[in-house]
């Protein structure tokens, strides 16, 4: 039961009291368990995080794991994480958590399924899914994650692609044809207009604006007592703004040459198969994502004055711990780093030492043709999403509409 509630049903007795007792009073009706909700994509959903529960699909049945060679469809490559955020933060007066998102999930999929579009995995409309929550729960907390998928760009796309192009530059010569499943694959380092351009990005906010505003609308008429708290999150980067000079070269080369097997190889290992001109870049492309949520959430406050509307800010969650920020990675790192497999075998191919084109080239399709066999990659492990899940304590404790949440230098989170 919410404060809200508490405080009016204390009010309606001393009222009740106050005046003469002619009309027996009507039983109270039974207050209903408090819930906080996640909607949105694989940030929220708990990607890379592990331990993926069985995700009923849009027939009603529940999906557990249906194979590494099974349809991406399949409602369980949501992959709604136990270690996902949500359930990590401490929530006071929260009685239940449900994980709603799914990993892919775009403004799209809030008011309607998401397999029909494109790419979408078969479950029902997450509005639908929220309907069914407040049926029997008094929704508190809503945690959302839009912006980072939409119909012009999506982050799994962007991120496959500046990989991509860093394996094809380390293992093939200019000269030499790189014949991915979707054709030839660049070997440049990608540029901010390879990542999202300026009108991707507007038109990106809007349909994100659009999704988050039947949201609100939604929640306004089916929660219990009107009285919830929704914090819109936004993106961490899982690359530093620069590799630790460790992955710089290896055996005399650098990535601004042709052919650099070894250190193609090393970075993988590490995590972070990755051009360093792409790093700013893609540094710029998480900020952008900022501010389509940013926008969101200020727009939505306008339209919305009464309800309760946070910005929860973790673009510097990670700092000091991404992939290859440090030696050591992965280990010391609070994301998962790219991994692929040879085949749909849910074996994970740790080192691409000794490897030839060929077989970088066959390891790299099976991504293609089994996006589950990869989709974890750069996302946050299960300790990244306990982060997540501090900077959320924060934002459902806090009094500003607006709460950043950064890593300190000793590990420790803290949210202002």
């Amino acid at each position: 039961m919410s404060v809200f509630r508490r405080t009016a049903l204390v009010v309606a007795g001393v009222l009740v009291s106050a005046g003469a007792a002619v009309v027996p009073a009507l039983p109270a009706a039974a207050a209903l368990p408090t819930a906080a909700v996640a909607l949105g994509d694989s940030f929220i959903s708990g990607e890379g995080a592990g331990s993926y529960q069985p995700v009923v699909d849009v027939n009603g049945v529940a999906q557990p794991f249906p194979g590494w060679s099974a349809p991406n469809t399949n409602a369980f490559f949501c992959h709604r994480s136990a270690n996902a955020s949500l359930n990590q933060a401490t929530l006071p007066g929260i009685q239940a958590r449900f994980n709603l998102a799914c990993s892919g999930g775009r403004p799209h999929d809030i008011a309607n399924p998401s397999g029909a579009r494109d790419k979408g995995r078969s479950v029902a409309a997450q509005l639908d899914q929220l309907r069914a929550v407040a049926q029997t729960h008094d929704i508190d907390l809503v945690l959302i994650g839009l912006g980072s998928n939409n119909s012009s760009f999506t982050f799994g796309d962007v991120a496959e692609k500046c990989a991509n192009r860093f394996i094809a530059d380390a293992w093939t010569g200019w000269w030499e044809f790189w014949a991915y499943l979707n054709g030839p694959v660049e070997q440049e380092p990608c540029t901010a207009a390879d990542l999202a351009t300026a009108a991707q990005v507007q038109a990106a906010t809007a349909e994100t604006i659009a999704a988050a505003r039947q949201i609100i609308a939604t929640l306004d008429q089916i929660d219990a007592d009107g009285q919830h708290r929704v914090v819109f999150q936004d993106y961490t980067n899982p690359l530093p703004l620069d590799l630790d000079q460790t992955y710089w070269e290896e055996d005399g080369r650098q990535d601004d040459r042709d052919k650099f097997r070894d250190l193609g190889a090393e970075r993988y290992a590490a995590g972070c198969p990755i051009h360093r001109a792409s790093l700013a870049p893609g540094h710029g492309f998480s900020q952008s994502l900022g501010t389509i949520v940013r926008t969101t959430r200020d727009t939505l406050a306008a339209e919305f004055p009464g309800d309760d509307l946070v910005y929860l800010n973790v673009q510097h969650a990670f700092d000091g711990a991404r992939l290859c920020e440090h030696s050591g990675s992965p280990a010391n790192a609070l994301a998962t780093p790219i991994r692929l497999q040879d085949g749909a075998s849910g074996v994970f191919v740790t080192s691409l030492a000794g490897k030839d084109k060929i077989a970088i080239q066959r390891i790299a399709n099976t991504c293609v043709s089994y996006f589950q066999t990869c989709q974890e990659s750069w996302h946050p492990s299960a300790a990244g999403h306990a982060v997540l899940g501090k900077c959320l304590t924060g934002a459902a404790t806090a009094t500003a509409r607006a709460v950043t949440c950064t890593r300190k230098p000793d590990g420790t989170i803290v949210t202002a």
